[in-house]
């Protein structure tokens, strides 16, 4: 699918176009590809030569890197209107991690190459690419914080409320976390095991913070939550 097809209306409310000019924004997109990406599918994988660059129109993806020990890690998830895959920003040649679909997605794709090309046409574009950088690398501090200094209950709390803030959505349980996340998906997230996160989730439960089922997480009383994760009881 040719990009410069797309309904321009599609992609002008996405924040990192929205101060484009009409004639920018045509160059921009033809420049890029349509890649659509099934529940599942990869976009990019760790390793791999980083030869294009993406910003997600739709759908969910997670993004995992594989440790030296093969462990599974969930570094972040990619929410539309995020650019993502710019190894080419960060200076890498490869890869740095796999980003897979959660639910059926569709992102533009451009050529690493056009990676200057892309962001000279705009300097909203500029600035947000380097939001985003900065943005990850807040992230990766807060991360190994987390893991080096927080017991888990603590690490499980703070991965729960990034849920919410990136994909919330109020319902009348409480808030759902509007994309399918497994417990297995948040021990990832927060370097501990499968039992130990259903341990959490469940005691949660008992006390009304949670409700969860397969791939479905509801939080109840986001501030108890809050609490929790800030250790402010």
């Amino acid at each position: 699918m040719a990009a410069n097809k797309l309904d321009r209306s599609l992609i002008r409310n996405l924040m990192i176009f929205q101060q484009m000019s009409d004639e920018d924004l045509d160059n921009v997109l033809a420049m890029a590809s349509v890649r659509q990406l099934p529940e599942g599918g990869s976009a990019f994988t760790q390793g791999e030569p980083a030869t294009e660059f993406f910003c997600l129109l739709n759908g969910r993806l997670k993004v995992v890197q594989t440790t030296p020990d093969g462990q599974q890690v969930v570094v972040r998830h990619v929410n539309p209107g995020d650019i993502f895959g710019i190894a080419k920003a960060m200076r890498r040649t490869e890869y740095p991690a796999t980003a897979v679909a959660i639910v059926e997605s569709l992102a533009l794709a451009w050529k690493s190459t056009q990676w200057e090309a892309f962001i000279a046409r705009s300097p909203t574009l500029a600035l947000n690419a380097l939001q985003t950088v900065g943005q990850r690398l807040q992230d990766a501090h807060s991360r190994i914080r987390e893991l080096s200094t927080e017991e888990v209950e603590r690490r499980v709390a703070h991965a729960v409320l990034r849920l919410v803030q990136q994909a919330g959505k109020k319902t009348d349980e409480g808030i759902l976390i509007d994309f399918p996340v497994t417990r297995q998906d948040i021990a990832e997230m927060t370097g501990t095991t499968l039992h130990t996160v259903s341990r959490v989730m469940t005691a949660w439960e008992a006390k009304g913070l949670v409700q969860s089922s397969r791939k479905k997480v509801i939080v109840i009383d986001p501030h108890r939550l809050y609490v929790l994760a800030e250790h402010s009881e």
